[in-house]
């Protein structure tokens, strides 16, 4: 008779929701920080030793560790340093301004004053700050501030000097640099941020690694233990993928990553990324080298998603921005997917999707290959026709369905009522199996996770206003969006997002029974625990 093995760490006396279709337990145990075993508390007894931490879940709720799909894990935590100006923070134009001039007060004259988050359309006054009002506000110091879509900036007048932007620079390409009367309003859309974002101060490889410690340590306080970093180099370049190496090689990444790597024209990592031999699918449990990463268009709250029908209230023209023609985009994703590179492509509206549609159908003609799980980021304003083509490929869907929870209420201004109720279609996508996932765009929304789930489970917006009923889902469906299809999405489905032995041993527990409390109770949820790897890494009100 060989030794019996004892579990490092059991968890029991609760309710254990292993994955879809799978039956409930009572007990799961832990070993080698992955699962060894579920059952009931009887049959796991056995596995408990005088070494084993036994954790009495008293009823509560545990869960695989949940996986944001999509989220910029490093713009979160830099963020974190930066001015809060989203609508909870500051609901007014005067309060926006006011922490700007806090933030230059404590700065020496010349210093950026940099804040994220403002939403214009939850603003008093229903529109973007004006160069001039960051000019007062800060007369001293270069202002830029980003919407909360990450998609859209306001610059005061030193900003756009410093880039070189004057009432003559032409808007580029797939970008805007807005003009009133002639005049330089301040905001900049999509590419044509570009030339102050090349004059921001540059971060260190260390700062980084601080970033991605504090985002992380925060997306484990929310049972978040996987995360997709949606664009490695978006602001820092390849100093960006050497901060991620640094905090994986010291043991400071807090959660699993899967690493985007930006591919647009003058943003991209990729060329750095070849040559150091990495190509998606390399790395380990922790880090894990992911798709290549190209925007096609904006966002639809700041009418910059590329529409074929116009948006409400403007001209026929006003139908957003396409940040690039057929030609380039065919050109760079036939080279990375003959490369082996997977694509994650940013596209919102049905002319980029379209576009990308049509990139990917040439791509895989060259080089046909069923799983590799192309993906399109957001893909929430595509039509019928389209999802027949993304089932005949296998291209997954990557939304955000909390979008419908912080916009939706915006959309039904801007897009008619039924092109509103027909976006992010999870039931469809579920229907057609393309395995949506779920995630949250941090630190475009909130990064916590019971909006998502609420909005998979009820289609409500913040307001109440429930939009396309037909796609709820049941809470089982959202969980496993966020847990199994987030793997699925990153070619990992064979070692999380279920408790099933031999997974990784990543736990969420919650203080609230999601499988049985009323749909409002979802969003007072709290996450009580958090295990990765078979450690525990966050516990609630206590210190690990």
């Amino acid at each position: 008779m060989g030794t019996p093995v004892h579990a490092e760490t059991v968890l029991k006396n609760g309710k254990v929701w292993c994955g879809l279709g799978l039956p409930l337990a009572s007990a799961i145990a832990l070993w080698g920080g992955r699962v060894l075993a579920t059952g009931s508390d009887v049959e796991i007894e056995p596995l408990i030793g005088p070494q084993t931490t036994v954790i009495d879940l008293a009823g509560r709720l545990a869960t695989p560790g949940l996986n944001d799909a999509h989220m910029h894990l490093v713009p979160y935590g830099t963020a974190m340093s930066e001015i809060d100006l989203r609508p909870a923070t500051v609901p007014t134009l005067e309060s926006l301004l006011a922490s700007l001039r806090d933030r230059a007060a404590t700065l020496p004259k010349g210093d950026w004053v940099i804040g994220r988050g403002y939403d214009h359309f939850k603003l008093d006054v229903g529109r973007h700050p004006y160069r001039e009002e960051l000019d007062e506000a800060c007369p001293d110091h270069p202002v830029y501030i980003v919407r909360t879509d990450g998609h859209l900036a306001v610059a005061n007048s030193l900003a756009l000097q410093l880039a070189g932007i004057t009432e003559d620079t032409p808007s580029p390409q797939g970008g805007l640099i807005e003009r009133q009367n002639g005049r330089l309003t301040g905001l900049l859309a999509e590419t044509g941020r570009e030339p102050v974002m090349q004059v921001l101060p540059e971060n260190s490889v260390e700062t980084l690694v601080q970033s991605i410690e504090r985002g992380g340590a925060d997306l484990l306080s929310r049972g978040i233990t996987s995360c997709m970093e949606a664009a490695v180099g978006i602001r820092d370049g390849w100093t960006e993928m050497l901060a991620y190496q640094k905090a994986h090689r010291e043991g400071r990444l807090p959660v699993r990553v899967y690493a985007t790597l930006m591919g647009d024209k003058g943003r991209t990592v990729m060329a750095e990324a070849g040559a150091a031999g990495m190509v998606s699918g390399g790395g380990d449990d922790m880090f894990r080298i992911g798709p290549v990463k190209i925007f096609t268009d904006g966002a639809a709250g700041g009418r910059t998603a590329a529409m074929t029908r116009p948006y409400l209230g403007g001209d026929e023209n006003d139908t957003g921005l396409l940040c690039l023609d057929d030609a380039e985009l065919n050109a760079m994703i036939a080279d990375g997917h003959r490369k082996g590179y997977r694509f994650a492509i940013h596209a919102i509206g049905d002319a980029a999707i379209e576009q990308v549609l049509n990139a990917f159908e040439a791509a895989l003609a060259e080089v046909p290959d069923p799983d590799r799980r192309h993906r399109i980021e957001h893909c929430g304003w595509l039509r019928p026709d389209q999802m027949a083509r993304m089932k005949a490929m296998h291209v997954l869907p990557a939304p955000q369905p909390a979008f419908l929870y912080y916009f939706g209420d915006l959309y039904l201004t801007l897009i008619e009522k039924e092109r509103v109720e027909a976006s992010h279609p999870m039931r469809t996508w579920i229907d057609a199996g393309l395995h949506p996932s779920a995630s949250t765009d941090c630190p475009v929304v909130e990064i916590d996770p019971f909006a998502n789930l609420y909005s998979m489970v009820t289609r409500k917006t913040e307001k109440g206003t429930q939009i396309g009923t037909e796609h709820i889902l049941t809470m089982e469906e959202a969980l496993n969006a966020y847990t199994f299809e987030s793997a699925y999405a990153a070619h990992e489905e064979t070692i999380k997002g279920q408790l099933v032995p031999g997974q990784l041993g990543d736990v969420a527990v919650f203080d609230t029974d999601l499988l049985t409390c009323a749909a409002e109770d979802i969003l007072t949820t709290r996450c009580d625990l958090t295990i990765l790897g078979g450690r525990v890494v966050y516990q609630r009100d206590q210190t690990v």
